[in-house]
């Protein structure tokens, strides 16, 4: 009888995947830039289970988010379901510890969300989200502000051609009640949020289907996507379409005062911009709306969405609980990043490698490697004493930039070798009196890699 064991096959589940470092990398640099900018403007850090109770998840989204919503009866016989985003977890968070934060409450939450969906290039059935929101106020200082992180967020990443857009959805609601058309109105912002891709003669046709749109009706909602010019020439149009409608004429003014206040904030008036035709799928939106698009890659769609929500949170509470808020789109993002050549593809974290020549000398390796630290340098000392050429290789096959490399006779004459491990220049640094000129010597040559 055979006593060899049975290998499990190692694989992940169909929708699911391992983050290798080259992958997780940037992807944590970039987790780390918007946890930066979020902190910058007040925001605080919250974090929600990943396992709610069904009825908290169930119809918060769409009927679609509801089939794909991972659900089960766990081992206490109760019906729960894992969190398909961020936005309904923070509207019960927000309804059970508002009384104890106070209002306005500034938070991020940047975390894991699972949705059961068709798996397809780029997509996953579990995926990170980073939202930031605002919740207790209607002021739209929170509106204007929102619309300064993402600003801010896209520049901080690295992009210079980027638009904001922004529309509100109170301009779209008062046409919808110009033309009689409001108790269709989700049908209609539906069909209008998909005009970027099925185009306007399809989405005339799904007004009409779907809303029971007379052609009269669907031309005029669609004149909205026909509207150009400069900010103040669509402000101008705006104002005619809605005039003698009092929630299309209050969200014309928000729209106006908000790109005034953006600009006089700095942000150029060709990164953000109105956009009349865009709605947001989610039916929780009531105001602002925000959709964010890379100049190079506008078909990779949206990077960075969001909105204000004034109703969200009535379904937890009696107490009123508006909010506005957008999520970065990580994922996309990254793909875009990638495709566009913005990411170094690297497999370690430490830019500084100390190579290994004799075990005698392992203490002063150490030694070294733990003052490079102390300067706030990143170190990977090579664990064995193999030949300097694999040990180079190996190095840079995982991506450093600098290699210290010190055999005997520099350790006698107490000094190193620093090497670009892209130009393959070198240069002897003294260790005399301390680290003083190797830790000074070391950026100049992490400048001369970027």
């Amino acid at each position: 009888m055979s006593n060899k064991k049975k290998l499990i096959q190692p694989r992940t589940l169909k929708g699911f995947r391992d983050y290798l470092p080259d992958v997780m990398m940037p992807r944590e640099e970039l987790i780390n830039t918007a946890r930066r900018v979020y902190r910058s403007y007040g925001f605080a850090p919250i974090d929600t289970p990943t396992l709610e109770y069904a009825e908290i998840l169930l119809g918060k989204g769409s009927d679609e988010t509801d089939r794909q919503m991972y659900r089960f009866e766990d081992h206490g016989k109760r019906d729960v379901g894992m969190r398909f985003d961020l936005t309904v977890p923070l509207a019960r968070f927000a309804a059970q510890h508002i009384g104890d934060l106070g209002t306005p409450f500034k938070r991020y939450h940047i975390a894991t969300v699972w949705r059961g969906e068709n798996t397809q290039r780029g997509r996953y059935r579990e995926f990170m989200q980073c939202d930031f929101d605002t919740i207790g106020t209607k002021s739209l200082v929170a509106d204007i502000e929102t619309a300064l992180v993402i600003h801010d967020l896209m520049v901080a990443i690295g992009f210079d051609d980027f638009t904001v857009r922004v529309n509100n959805r109170q301009v779209l609601s008062g046409l919808l009640e110009k033309l009689g058309l409001a108790e269709k109105s989700t049908e209609i912002l539906r069909a209008l949020d998909k005009l970027a891709k099925i185009g306007a003669e399809k989405v005339a046709e799904e007004m009409q289907q779907a809303a029971g749109a007379t052609a009269e009706q669907a031309a005029q909602v669609l004149k909205l996507a026909e509207i150009e010019g400069t900010t103040d020439d669509i402000l101008i149009a705006l104002d005619g379409l809605v005039a003698g409608n009092e929630k299309g004429e209050i969200g014309v003014g928000q729209l106006r005062d908000l790109t005034q206040a953006t600009s006089a904030a700095g942000v150029p008036s060709d990164r953000l911009q109105i956009d009349v035709s865009i709605a947001r799928g989610l039916d929780y939106y009531t105001g602002t709306i925000f959709e964010t698009f890379l100049g190079e890659l506008p078909g990779i769609g949206s990077v960075c969405s969001g909105g204000r929500y004034n109703d969200l949170a009535s379904l937890y509470t009696n107490q009123e609980l508006p909010g506005i808020g957008a999520s970065l789109g990580l994922d996309r993002l990254l793909a875009a990043m990638e495709e566009l050549g913005k990411i170094d593809n690297r497999t370690t974290p430490a830019e500084v490698f100390i190579a290994y020549f004799d075990e005698k000398s392992l203490p002063r390796y150490l030694q070294i490697a733990a003052q490079l630290r102390g300067a706030g340098f990143n170190v990977e000392l090579y664990p064995e004493a193999k030949k300097i050429g694999q040990q180079l290789k190996y190095a840079d096959r995982r991506g450093f930039k600098v290699a210290v490399v010190a055999g005997d006779r520099e350790l006698e004459e107490n000094c190193v070798q620093l090497k670009s491990l892209k130009t393959g220049d070198s240069q002897t640094a003294s260790l005399s009196g301390g680290a003083e000129e190797l830790i000074a010597a070391i950026p100049q040559i992490l400048g001369s890699t970027t």
